[in-house]
């Protein structure tokens, strides 16, 4: 239900586009591991989820094994910024290499956009939704090939913190109407 509503009000807060690698498969079973820059991402997310067709680790391992999509965040939070810029990635937690543990496979997801529809204070948050469907900012999603973590935690987390920042890079770079460049940290 959630995926749908989603996938009907991300198109009216901004022009919503999603790529995909060659190699990129969204197949039962896999861990898509995004970028987290607004309060609008799980609807960013679910939208393009479900246009390619968490409570604790433990409830994600059965969803995975019943063959389900499971989306994570590994930063665990929302970046700390006030302003509507997107930047790259902050580090990961271990969750998702511990969960890729079960030899599903990882999804790269990278995101650019959705700052500029929900960022800032409470007020600006509230001010930049209800003003979104007026100024139609870009919102690109991009996914990557899948890739396997397997082995040391911190290796697998730092894996998977490359590929997601390598899918968020793509996705800036062809975020509709851009005319910035995306901010290294």
């Amino acid at each position: 239900m959630l995926s749908t509503v989603a996938r009907t009000v991300v198109p009216l807060l901004g022009r919503f586009t999603v790529t995909a690698d060659e190699a990129a498969v969204l197949a039962p079973g896999s861990i898509v591991a995004a970028n987290h820059s607004s309060l609008v991402d799980p609807g960013v997310v679910l939208a393009a989820v479900r246009r390619r067709g968490v409570e604790a680790l433990a409830a994600a391992a059965d969803a995975l094994a019943a063959g389900r999509v499971v989306v994570i965040y590994p930063e665990g939070r929302l970046p700390r910024r006030t302003d509507a810029a997107d930047g790259p990635p902050t580090p990961f937690r271990t969750g998702l290499a511990r969960l890729a543990a079960t030899g599903a496979p990882v999804v790269p997801l990278g995101q650019a956009g959705a700052r500029r529809i929900s960022s800032g204070s409470t007020a600006k948050q509230l001010a930049g939704l209800a003003t979104a469907p007026l100024r139609r900012p870009g919102v690109h999603v991009h996914f990557g090939a899948p890739l396997r973590l397997d082995g040391d935690v911190a290796a697998a987390t730092d894996r998977a913190h490359a590929a997601v920042t390598a899918a968020w890079r793509t996705a800036a770079a062809r975020l509709p109407g851009a005319t910035w460049t995306p901010t290294a940290q």
